[in-house]
């Protein structure tokens, strides 16, 4: 009994983070969501007994992935048009 209730309670879980991953309006917290998301899968896979799996989404799917879709956030959020850093002009020269 234990076992089903556990397992409804991540299934339902994958299913509130991959919704709030696709209805963020925010970049930075879709990312963060969405490495939340790949450990609740790591944890599925675990469930399922698939330890090989598990550890490749963790490794992969969560850490990996997480970290260069954090960075690519970043480097969006620098390379807006209008923002430019402090001591430079628009044409990108410094003062």
């Amino acid at each position: 009994m234990i076992d089903w209730l556990v397992d409804g309670l991540l299934v339902l879980a994958l299913l509130v983070t991959a919704m709030a991953v696709l209805w963020s309006r925010s970049l930075f917290r879709a990312v963060v969501v969405f490495i939340a998301f790949g450990l609740l899968m790591t944890l599925a896979w675990v469930r399922l007994q698939a330890p090989d799996i598990a550890l490749a989404e963790a490794a992969i799917g969560s850490g990996l992935t997480g970290v260069l879709l954090l960075d690519a956030a970043r480097h969006l959020r620098d390379s807006r048009p209008g923002r430019h850093q402090a001591g430079e002009r628009r044409g990108g020269q410094s003062e």
